[in-house]
């Protein structure tokens, strides 16, 4: 028997159970992982509370975390067991001892990546590789706006931004927060806890906004982040942290500057084992040269994740929080 954290309902992280379970042997394109640390981030606590509804319950949680291929599939021939690997698209169930996973869904992880470091940066990592490099691949000297940039996936973005030679400024909550991200490698913070982040951008970029706006925010900061984005720029809505955007009158776009906007999930970029394999190469290669370091600023046991995902809803974390098995 196994560990894992599961739920027989939606709703806050008092329904989260620490039970035993049966991992299923792995499919015939199927591998089984054993979880060396595992990643926590917002996208659970959507599954946790109905925002993405699930088909069954109870259900596992977790896309993300590394490592030890323990068994693999008849029909698998790119990984073989004792194999160290990472993941951060799902299935759901990472939040356990031991992951049966599909194999096209693994990468494999360099030794001089660590555990710790996989599970804490895969998804945010490769969220920030495609933001960045792919939905809007930036160019040096352009000044951007991203959300939350003390953050899991804000604190990457800072400093992948900053080697890119690009100006970011980032929201947060607190002076604490600011100082975070200005270490990380944002060029400017705006807390919005008592600063007008629109009038502050138009500011800071001599009134002519940003050619794109990264927003994992949602509800709260949709109305604001289209006032941030420059005539013809592009809106980056990537997450739902304060809620869902729904009700979007596209004739807003018009008025505001005849802006783009694109709702992207990694998903869609990540969406086979090359495109997988080459993202995450390109993620280890920045961490290896040293221009993105892994800011793993909280650790809990798996047990206590209701405690961990309180502290992340909470905005009580910076950087990127991890679970050990």
């Amino acid at each position: 028997m196994a560990k894992r954290i599961q739920f027989r309902a939606h709703g806050g992280p008092e329904v989260l159970e620490y039970v035993d379970f049966q991992p299923a042997e792995p499919g015939p394109q199927q591998v089984q992982v054993r979880n060396q640390a595992i990643g926590l981030n917002f996208i659970d606590t959507y599954f946790r509370g109905g925002l993405y509804p699930l088909p069954e319950l109870p259900s596992g949680l977790g896309n993300e975390g590394a490592g030890i291929v323990e068994a693999v599939g008849s029909e698998v021939n790119t990984f073989k067991v004792g194999d160290r690997v990472a993941y951060g698209t799902g299935p759901l169930g990472a939040y356990s001892d031991v992951h049966v996973l599909p194999a096209a869904n693994l990468v494999k992880l360099p030794d001089d990546i660590s555990f710790e470091q996989a599970a804490a940066v895969m998804l945010k990592g490769l969220t920030v590789q495609y933001l960045l490099r792919q939905t809007y691949e930036l160019k040096g000297g352009e000044t951007i706006l991203f959300h939350a940039a003390a953050g899991g996936v804000g604190s990457l973005a800072c400093q992948w931004a900053k080697a890119l030679g690009v100006k970011l400024i980032g929201t947060v909550s607190s002076a604490e927060k600011a100082a975070h991200a200005k270490a990380l490698g944002a060029w400017a913070t705006i807390d919005y806890s008592h600063e007008d982040v629109a009038q502050r951008v138009l500011e800071l970029t001599d009134g002519k906004k940003c050619p794109v706006v990264y927003d994992g925010v949602g509800k709260d900061t949709w109305l604001t982040s289209l006032d941030c984005v420059a005539p013809r720029g592009l809106m980056v809505s990537f997450g739902n942290a304060s809620g869902a955007v729904t009700g979007v009158n596209l004739g807003i776009l018009s008025q505001k500057g005849s802006l783009y906007v694109t709702r992207p999930t990694l998903a869609s970029y990540a969406n086979n084992a090359e495109n997988l394999q080459a993202m995450a190469d390109e993620l280890f290669a920045m961490i290896r040269s040293g221009k993105v370091k892994v800011d793993i600023s909280q650790r809990f046991s798996l047990s206590e994740a209701a405690k961990a995902q309180t502290e992340l809803s909470a905005r009580r974390t910076t950087g990127s929080t991890i679970l050990l098995p």
